[in-house]
């Protein structure tokens, strides 16, 4: 008999809006084996919970009060490598900051493209 094993993604999703937060919440729910283990809305908050909750991924709003989504992003990644960062916003690619290639991100997500099956296609 084989024995089947399944992993779970646990999920820190980052951003000052709560709306948002909600509606990400909503699509990692949609994820069989996927759950939110935490929310934060700084990115002085993202790096302590991600120190606490060592999600496998974040789902990192770029713009955030404090410092940004970029530094906090370079931060965690400093404490703990093996995490998933995914970039999210509202800017088109070309409009990025300039240091978001080179923070240790896995991906940037324009939030109107986040769905489920862009979710499921990141390297986890």
């Amino acid at each position: 008999m084989a024995i089947v094993t399944t992993s779970t993604v646990d999920v820190l999703i980052v951003d000052d809006q709560a709306p948002f937060r909600s509606v990400a919440r909503s699509l990692v729910h949609l994820l069989p084996g996927w759950r939110v283990v935490g929310e934060a809305a700084t990115g002085e908050d993202a790096f302590e919970m991600a120190t606490v909750t060592r999600p496998g991924m974040i789902l990192m709003d770029i713009n955030l009060p404090g410092i940004s989504g970029i530094e906090a992003t370079r931060r965690i990644l400093a404490h703990a490598p093996e995490i998933t960062i995914v970039l999210l916003s509202t800017y088109a690619v070309e409009d990025l900051p300039p240091d978001a290639g080179t923070c240790g991100a896995v991906a940037y997500i324009r939030k109107d493209d986040l769905t489920p099956a862009v979710l499921r296609a990141l390297p986890v």
